[in-house]
């Protein structure tokens, strides 16, 4: 969204600042259906060759995220550590022959950093959130990216004992920082087993400080892998996808969430260990130390996995399932498209951590408007738009009711934007019975609606309401 000359936020988000940032995050639903098949197609083009390193390198994610490989080979001495490319995508390989790891590859959050910046995540997996900085008024920490962010510890000149951080939530929520009520908030869980769409862990939020120190700062979330094969994917070594680790300050910041990992393939097998732990929080001392990262998700999905005898960090967490679609098709999405006049970038950045990607004009007078556009959602459906600013409380307020076709209709929302930064979020409620979408089974139970949500400047946010009322959520 759009900020007034100040700060900006973001995560799949737009954000702003007034001078602020401006953030948009898109959510897209994905409804999978399996499909009774005999044999499941990568849809590798092979354009990228044989992928066989004989040493270890660190490689960045293209721009389309996507890489069609013939084979896959890793060999055991061999670490392969994918760096996020810069709209952030996260990690698709795909390849038309076999996959085999010995090795391994990483997709790990970065820990905080000692000069107080939060780490980056792994691609597809959001930034941990600075720590406060008590040189100046910037007592408090920065929450962390991304849909199940932890919460900034409060620091002030006014108090002995700031917040630690709250840890990152994805698979699992993260844990709150210490320090009571000046802890911050723990990050929620998100998401769902299916790993669709695909997206990384969240970031943990900074700690607080008091009078010249610096807050912990937090770490980053771990990214998001998909490695599709039409033969066999063998693990023996590993994939790593572990939040990133908090720094130690005044007070600690938050450890990153865990992020995803997904494998699709028609056999899957080997011993190989597959981690998203969460990263730790920052600070030896309990009582203002940051909060744990939670867990991230396992996915693995093939006609035969019986060979399979890995292991999963944390212990027990993998879902198994036949082959699902790599994508799905006419999901929902939301998106927003300007605030107060000013129009979103094609790939907004969307973090707290970084660059504005709008800065909405001190002079634009409030409320604003905040302009919407969807596909595949039914007609006159109310999205809820919130603004979330650095400090402050949150407000929510509702739209007009989609218009157009349902391939492509608008809506608008009228928001009052704070100075600094703020991250404006967008979401809304989908009837399975009226959208035209395929099916959505959760451990055996029909989904009956699909909440899809968008923020200026974070991910996306899905929460699957099932027919007896059970929800798989991220809630704010």
């Amino acid at each position: 969204m759009s900020a007034k000359t100040g700060d900006a936020f973001g995560q799949h988000l737009i954000t702003i600042k007034r001078w602020a940032l401006l953030g948009a995050l898109c959510f897209l639903a994905a409804a999978v259906n399996v499909r009774a098949q005999n044999t499941f197609s990568s849809g590798s083009t092979g354009a990228d060759g044989a992928f066989s390193p004989a040493t270890s390198q660190t490689i960045v994610v293209p721009d389309s995220g996507v890489f069609n490989f013939t084979t896959v080979n890793i060999p055991s001495t061999v670490t392969i550590t994918f760096s996020r490319n810069l709209t952030n995508k996260p990690l698709t390989i795909l390849a038309s022959g076999d996959v085999t790891i010995a090795g391994s590859i990483n997709m790990d959050g970065k820990p905080g950093n000692a000069n107080g910046f939060g780490g980056a995540g792994g691609p597809g997996g959001f930034g941990g959130g600075a720590g406060g900085y008590g040189f100046d008024q910037s007592f408090t920490g920065v929450p962390g990216d991304g849909p199940g962010s932890g919460g900034g510890g409060i620091g002030s000149t006014t108090i002995s004992l700031p917040g630690g951080g709250g840890g990152g939530g994805f698979g699992t929520n993260g844990t709150p920082g210490g320090g009571g009520t000046n802890g911050g908030q723990a990050g929620l869980r998100f998401g769902t087993v299916t790993i669709i769409p695909l997206i990384g862990g969240s970031g943990g939020g900074g700690g607080g400080a008091i009078n010249n120190n610096r807050g912990g700062a937090a770490g980053g979330g771990g990214g998001a892998i998909l490695i599709a094969s039409s033969g066999t994917i063998t693990i023996t070594g590993s994939i790593t996808s572990r939040g990133g680790n908090a720094a130690s300050g005044n007070a600690g910041g938050g450890g990153g969430s865990g992020g995803a990992i997904r494998l699709i393939a028609n056999t899957i097998g080997g011993a190989g260990n597959l981690n998203v732990t969460g990263g730790a929080g920052g600070g030896a001392n309990t009582s203002f130390g940051g909060g744990t990262g939670g867990q991230g998700y396992i996915r693995i999905e093939a006609y035969d996995y019986s060979n399979f005898t890995g292991s999963s960090s944390p212990a027990n967490i993998i879902s198994f399932a036949f082959p699902h679609p790599i994508t799905s098709p006419n999901s929902p999405s939301l998106r927003i498209a300007s605030v107060g006049g000013v129009a979103a970038p094609s790939t907004p950045f969307g973090s707290l951590q970084g660059v504005p990607d709008v800065i909405v004009p001190s002079a634009t007078t409030n409320p604003m408007t905040v302009a919407l556009e969807a596909s595949n959602l039914p007609l006159g459906t109310i999205v809820q738009v919130s603004v979330t600013p650095s400090r402050g409380a949150k407000t929510t307020v509702s739209s007009t009711g989609l218009a157009g076709t349902e391939s492509a209709s608008t809506a608008s929302a009228s928001v009052t934007l704070p100075g600094g930064i703020s991250v404006v979020s967008a979401s809304a409620v989908i009837d399975l019975t009226l959208a035209k979408l395929d099916p959505i089974f959760i451990n055996g139970e029909r989904v009956r609606q699909i909440e899809v949500a968008a923020t200026f400047g974070g991910a996306s946010e899905l929460i699957y309401v099932t027919e007896s009322g059970k929800r798989v959520k991220r809630t704010d």
